[in-house]
């Protein structure tokens, strides 16, 4: 049972990875920005139970594999880190205000895949060798 976490009713692996960029590409995730992304990030996903696997801030995209509780939608996800992140950026370095208007630094985009141990196929072949009546070779139903 390495790398599963445990909740009060459920044992689970659910890693995600993400992927988001600022507006326009803009490469200004640099020094102090990049460092201060990194920290709310850290600060979000510490204050919702999402375990921070592996990341990166590049200058211009950050990526991000999360391990994500049952009841954490994708989405939630990237609105919590990608609003949290824009406000208190523009907050804090003013500068960024000029480059990015509209209250918003990140563009309204992003890409989610999950990711595990085992591919679908094996999934698929595990559900299918199941000891059960050959009813409906792709949904099974036992007694």
């Amino acid at each position: 049972m390495k790398g599963y976490r445990k909740g009060s009713h459920t044992v689970y692996r659910l890693h995600v990875h993400f992927v988001f960029v600022p507006k326009y590409r803009k490469p200004v995730l640099r020094g102090e920005v990049g460092l201060r992304v990194r920290e709310l990030i850290r600060e979000i996903c510490n204050a919702r139970d999402y375990e921070i696997l592996q990341g990166h801030i590049r200058p211009d995209h950050v990526h991000l594999l999360l391990s994500l509780p049952p009841g954490a939608a994708p989405s939630r996800v990237m609105q919590l880190v990608k609003g949290k992140t824009s406000h208190k950026l523009l907050r804090e370095f003013r500068h960024m205000r000029r480059e990015f208007w509209g209250r918003h630094i990140w563009a309204r985009g992003y890409f989610a895949a999950s990711s595990g141990n085992v591919t679908d196929e094996v999934v698929t072949r595990y559900i299918a060798e199941q000891d059960l009546a050959p009813d409906d070779e792709s949904f099974k139903v036992t007694e």
